[in-house]
This record gives structure tokens, C-alpha cells and sequence, in this order.
């Protein structure tokens, strides 16, 4: 919910952010954040913990949502990786990055948690997006893309991708094993 103030309540965050300066309106900030992913996590255990199953999700959307989830990978590198051409010509892979994350896992998760929990990732990713189009482009100067930070920052979000689908990272961070679901 915090996260949707740029969007629900601009004028209200930069009073804050003037009223309480911006480092600690950024701790602020950062510690309901923090306070609300850990709740998020609390909640969706406990939820999965008595599944309401709304639909069984065919197989074969499975391989359909691995390709998304590298597309989404690579996206959320690019909003870090420096002068790289995604970012440049998109203007703000994270936000498309996190919809491209949770169409995935929407697609093969049909538990109500599942639905709650990435169809809000979506519809704020979707609000997000939308807010950051419509508000007046940097004037900043910008440096111009580098084919070598393009490349690497596909390289990288391949990287996480695999860490995640092959090395066992979400299976160890959030218990289940997206390669088991496949067997």
C-alpha cells in the first residue's frame, strides 16, 4: 500500500517528504515497507497453508510462465544496469518487469492466495506504470545506451532467472520447487 502513494496521494507524500526531510521520510518509508512485506509473507504462508483452489492451471501454461518469469528478470535488471538500451527505450522496466512477474505466476497458481496476492502485484504494477507515464519526462540530461550494458544486463537477468528456476532459489526462499511443478 505504501507504494501506491506516488500514485493515490502525491501531493500528500511531498508534504511529508518537506515536512520530515527526505531522509527521514525515506525511513519511514522504508520501515512500513518492510513492515508490510513481512506481514504479506506472514499472510500468504498461512494461506497457503489451507489452499481455497479456485482452478487447476493446465501444464503446459508452465513452460509459457518460465519464459515470462526470464523476460521479467532480465526487466528488473535493467532498472539497475547504467546505460543499458532496455531501460533507455522503456523508460521503467521494474514496474513492467514486476507485471510481467505476476501475469506469470498468475497463470500457473489458481489458489485464491495466489490470485490475491499476484493480481495485486499486477494491478499496482498497472497503476504504477500508468502514474510514471503520465508525469513529464526528466529533463536530465541523458548518456547514450551502451550495447555492452545491454548485454550484460540480459546476461545478468538470465543469471537470476536460472538461480532462481535451476538453482534452487525459489525453492529454498519461498518452498516450492518451480522445476518440481514440471515433473
Amino acid at each position: 500500500g505504501v507504494h501506491l502513494l506516488q500514485v493515490l496521494a502525491p501531493q500528500w507524500r511531498e508534504r511529508r517528504r518537506a515536512q520530515w526531510g527526505a531522509l527521514t521520510y525515506k525511513g519511514v518509508y522504508s520501515v512500513v515497507s518492510l513492515i508490510g512485506l513481512v506481514l504479506l509473507v506472514q499472510g500468504y504462508s498461512l494461506a497457503r497453508a489451507e489452499p481455497v483452489v479456485l482452478w487447476q492451471p493446465p501444464r503446459g501454461l508452465l513452460h509459457l510462465a518460465w519464459l515470462l518469469l526470464w523476460l521479467a528478470m532480465v526487466l528488473l535488471v535493467a532498472a539497475y544496469v547504467p546505460r543499458n538500451g532496455i531501460r533507455r527505450r522503456l523508460g521503467h522496466p521494474m514496474t513492467l518487469g514486476v507485471k510481467v512477474w505476476a501475469l506469470a505466476h498468475l497463470l500457473v497458481n489458481g489458489n485464491l492466495a495466489d490470485v490475491l496476492l499476484f493480481g495485486s502485484f499486477l494491478l499496482w504494477a498497472v497503476l504504477v506504470f500508468r502514474s510514471a507515464r503520465r508525469r513529464p519526462p526528466s529533463t536530465a540530461p541523458q548518456s547514450p545506451s551502451s550495447r555492452l550494458a545491454t548485454l550484460a544486463t540480459v546476461l545478468a537477468g538470465t543469471a537470476v532467472w536460472a538461480l532462481f528456476l535451476w538453482g534452487g532459489l525459489h525453492a529454498q526462499w519461498i518452498g516450492v520447487d518451480p522445476m518440481g511443478a514440471a515433473g
